[in-house]
């Protein structure tokens, strides 16, 4: 099901996103009528609706058409925001400036999911701070891990500083038991924020580079989809499927009350 500004969207209005694929996105997960972070996804997409489109989003008109969609919607649902303008010219994207909403929800899966396997590219996200629709970059790279049996990709700077992942932001436990997240340029994950808000497991931000990667005790991804999801393998080196810490961390994380549409 999709809506555009509170309609149902037509095949006209979808013509830009697809012929120009130009806009910003955020992606939640809906249990009951409650999504865990609604507040920081609403953040971002007024954040982001500055810098993709410099003006800005109305919040509480955004709000209001996510209702819309999602009324009479029970159980667990994918819900996805996306903010593009529809009468957008290739030639004068400067001229976007009417930015519309875009709401689609879909079935969504168990969480957390199995664990995932990584291989290493070098690359850094075109605005990395920025969750924009322009995703062939990493879907190209997480094709290519696939094509060498992985499951995605997991992405170093030329630093050698590693980033984050495909679409997931990547975090590891080191031997004392500390979640590490990397300090390089990342997506700011909404899961991400959330835990870094708790007061456990100890966590701090660090520089994790790609030789530093073997004295890791654990790995794991996040996102509003998978909430913390194991790491079983980056490139050749394993990583235990359940340790404590991440267990701990999952716990923590479904605590987390979500708060009402």
């Amino acid at each position: 099901m999709a809506e555009l500004n509170g309609n149902p969207v037509t095949l006209d209005d979808l013509q830009a996103l697809a012929l120009t694929n130009y806009g910003h996105f955020t992606s939640m997960r809906m249990e009951n009528g409650t999504v865990r972070g609604l507040s920081l996804h609403l953040d971002r997409l007024v954040r982001d609706c500055r810098i993709v489109f410099g003006v800005d989003l109305d919040r509480e008109r955004t709000l209001s058409y996510i209702r819309k969609a999602a009324a009479g919607v029970t159980g667990i649902a994918g819900l996805r925001v996306t903010v593009f303008d529809p009468a957008l010219d290739m030639g004068r994207p400067v001229d976007g400036k009417d930015p519309h909403i875009l709401v689609n929800l879909r079935p969504a899966g168990a969480m957390p999911p199995p664990p995932l396997t990584a291989k290493t590219f070098a690359f850094t996200r075109d605005n990395a701070e920025v969750k924009h629709i322009g995703l062939h970059p990493q879907l190209r790279l997480r094709r290519d891990a696939q094509l060498a049996g992985f499951d995605d990709a997991a992405f170093i700077e030329p630093d050698g500083r590693v980033s984050e992942g495909g679409t997931w932001n990547l975090g590891f436990v080191d031997e004392q038991g500390t979640v590490i997240w990397p300090d390089a340029p990342v997506l700011p994950g909404t899961t991400m924020l959330l835990l870094q808000s708790l007061d456990t497991p100890k966590q701090i931000t660090a520089t994790v580079r790609l030789a530093d990667i073997p004295s890791m005790a654990a790995a794991f991804a996040t996102n509003t989809t998978i909430g913390v999801r194991a790491v079983s393998a980056i490139d050749d080196v394993r990583f235990p499927q359940d340790h404590p810490t991440l267990a701990a961390l999952r716990e923590a994380y479904v605590s987390i009350p979500g708060e009402r549409l």
